[in-house]
């Protein structure tokens, strides 16, 4: 069985490795000759909307899937009149548009921040007197680790942040008073059974996801179990989805959605009875989904922009790092590394130890 890969960065690559196991082969479709998945399969080298490249990938590939929420929807679209596509493009053209997001998300019941469209600044203007201070201006397609985001705190802000578009289609959305921010993490296969992942707790700075924590057993978890079914059935989605939600005083506020295995989920790698990227591919090809039960307390912490040494994380008790064979620059995630301990308090030690070593590194 041959998977199409849509994208060949470090989520393709953690796919393919889950995926050896299973006796599973590779194929990528990337722009990038050097792209870190390329070791691990048959690497397509060109635009994503190379017809030639789409056309040769779906007869290769039994199945196509995506790393990235970023794919031009029409790709998915030209493949799956020709082969299968696991999420179905309908989910990727709602995750790449944050108007079209947040309207779906209240179309079917799961709540948002107050939020407007804006397409000049005078709408801008406009849309504060409702929206109210502070807010966040945001391009509407291709923002990604805090790109393409300005927080508004006063009038002055809104020319500045405006420009700082350049003009492109925006969504203003109000700031939430969160007490944590968080994410679920869920499968579903294509005869429609779902499995959830414990809620990950996950700590932000500059935009870019630093650290993330399971946390099985949260007060909040069937309120996310809830949404991210309602989302997965309205979208008649298959594979692994990531729901970003703002605890907003013990309710769940939803931010958005990737269509794709997610950063907040890596900790399942060594911290679950299935990864999520295991249970992604078990989706896609309709196989019973793997346990999500946690094996421990378990957390992960990304590295930006460098990497420490490698001896410095592995002599760290039981600590496994994950090299994303990525060149740094700033800003980039570089690696991560696992953190399992069997209680709570140990697992805080190693989580300290593994964020003073991503601090020494982290250039953003």
């Amino acid at each position: 069985m041959k998977i199409g890969i849509l994208g060949a960065g470090q989520l393709a690559r953690m796919i393919a490795l889950a995926g050896y196991p299973l006796g599973l082969d590779f194929i990528f479709l990337d722009p990038s000759a050097d792209a870190c998945a390329n070791k691990l399969g048959e690497h397509l080298h060109g635009d994503y909307s190379d017809p030639a490249l789409l056309a040769q990938l779906a007869e290769r590939a039994d199945v196509v899937t995506y790393e990235f929420e970023n794919v031009p929807a029409h790709v998915a679209e030209f493949l799956a009149a020709r082969t299968q596509v696991h999420p179905a493009p309908k989910a990727l053209a709602v995750a790449q548009d944050r108007l079209i997001e947040k309207s779906f998300f209240r179309e079917i019941g799961i709540p948002t921040p107050a939020f407007a469209a804006v397409n000049s600044l005078e709408d801008l203007k406009r849309a504060m007197s409702t929206i109210g201070w502070p807010a966040i201006l945001k391009s509407r397609t291709l923002g990604y680790d805090g790109k393409g985001q300005s927080v508004l705190k006063s009038v002055d802000d809104l020319e500045p942040a405006w420009e700082s578009l350049q003009g492109v289609p925006a969504i203003v959305e109000a700031f939430v008073p969160f007490r944590r921010e968080v994410s679920i993490i869920a499968a579903r296969n294509v005869s429609g059974a779902i499995a959830f992942y414990p809620l990950s707790e996950n700590l932000h700075r500059g935009g870019i996801l630093r650290v993330s924590e399971c946390r099985d057993g949260d007060a909040l978890q069937k309120q996310a179990e809830s949404y991210v079914s309602k989302l997965m059935e309205a979208l008649d989605y298959v594979g692994v989805l990531a729901l970003e939600l703002f605890d907003v005083d013990g309710n769940l506020v939803a931010n958005e959605f990737a269509p794709r295995v997610h950063n907040s989920g890596h900790w399942t790698i060594e911290g679950a009875e299935t990864s999520q990227f295991e249970n992604h591919l078990r989706a896609i090809l309709d196989q019973p989904l793997g346990s999500t039960t946690p094996v421990g307390k378990a957390a992960m912490v990304n590295f930006i922009g460098g990497l420490p040494a490698s001896d410095d994380v592995l002599k760290i008790p039981n600590a496994h790092l994950h090299l994303y064979d990525k060149g740094p620059r700033k800003g980039r995630k570089v690696a991560h590394a696992t953190a399992r301990a069997e209680n709570s308090e140990k697992l805080s030690d190693l989580v300290r130890a593994l964020t003073a070593l991503a601090d020494q590194v982290d250039d953003s």
